[in-house]
């Protein structure tokens, strides 16, 4: 690799700088073919890495068992059950302890802190799986799948529709910024990110010819975006109560054939998953009984669509998450 990313943590894209996102997003679509071709890449054999939930998971504990298996390595997972940090050990002596195991440790919970103090004490690359405050292993999926899809990063119009200031709000509007997309979010005032972080954001574009802009009405931030984006309406670990209002606040914000069509020709649809998109879900059946609606922050009929890319995300997930391992073990 033409970047050195040895023993580096990978807690935010803030501390990356565009050349290293590329390197990664590179490194990625290398690890994709060679998996596709089913050509074995076990570059890493003999290693092992941890992978601490803390929330529940799908694609990022699958992502992880399956990008370090294919690289050769161990793979062990403490799910909330099956850990003490936190409760009977902090995370200080957790990340002590794990660090002289094992090669790497990935986090997935709460307050961002928690995941920066693992890094502090660790002695070996910890990544971030998810916090509170940021996602960036969905970020490389969703940049690639940008890539994949429009042949480009660099002056795509991105519109990201929701809750602006959550952890995806937050990673989109940066990963945006640093790469050179035009970053929009749309969303209720009092759902936008936070200042300090849009002044960061906007100092990257400034520097990679990108924008970041804030909007409330829908169909400017629609209006001939490349990339029509948005996420569930409340985050994993908000109490139940959260939704009647969260409901009230963006039930105009959701993404549907007429927003679509708002959007440039070409444009894709994503989500970085689960979604609320029919009443399937137990969670989606009862909002639908508790408050009459059967769709949420996207149609299913926008979910199913052609335009919809939201399962090349989700299989991206593996392939940028194998690029971050190998870029901060390999020797």
């Amino acid at each position: 690799m033409a970047v050195d990313l040895h023993g580096r943590h990978f807690l935010t894209l803030l501390d990356y700088t565009p050349e290293e996102i590329r390197c990664l997003l590179d490194t990625a679509k290398m690890f994709k073919e060679l998996k596709h071709a089913g050509t074995p890449h076990r570059y890493l054999a003999g290693k092992n890495i941890v992978l601490l939930f803390e929330k529940t998971s799908t694609r990022t504990r699958c992502a992880f068992e399956v990008a370090g298996l294919d690289l050769g390595m161990g793979v062990t997972c403490l799910d909330p059950g099956s850990s003490q940090m936190g409760k009977k050990e902090s995370i200080a002596d957790t990340a002590r302890v794990l660090g002289r195991m094992f090669d790497g440790i990935e986090y997935r919970g709460f307050g961002q802190e928690r995941v920066e103090e693992l890094a502090k004490y660790a002695g070996v690359p910890v990544w971030n799986g998810l916090t509170d405050q940021f996602h960036p292993t969905q970020m490389l999926a969703d940049l690639l799948t940008i890539e994949e899809k429009l042949g480009r990063l660099e002056g795509v119009k991105f519109t990201y529709m929701g809750d602006a200031r959550n952890n995806m709000g937050n990673s989109l509007m940066i990963a945006c910024a640093k790469m050179g997309l035009h970053f929009t979010a749309c969303a209720p005032k009092a759902l936008f990110p936070a200042e300090e972080l849009v002044e960061k954001a906007r100092g990257f574009a400034a520097a990679s010819g990108g924008s970041v802009t804030l909007t409330e009405d829908v169909e400017a931030g629609a209006a001939g975006a490349d990339v029509l984006y948005t996420d569930i309406w409340v985050s994993m670990g908000e109490p139940e109560e959260v939704w009647e209002s969260r409901i009230a606040l963006l039930r105009d914000y959701q993404i549907n054939a007429a927003v679509m069509a708002k959007a440039a020709p070409g444009a894709v649809f994503m989500h970085c998953l689960p979604s609320f998109h029919d009443t399937k879900t137990d969670i989606g059946a009862q909002i639908a009984e508790k408050y009459g609606i059967r769709e949420m922050e996207v149609t299913d009929e926008v979910f199913e669509s052609e335009r919809s890319v939201v399962f090349d995300e989700a299989e991206n997930r593996m392939h940028t998450i194998k690029a971050v391992i190998y870029a901060t073990l390999a020797p």
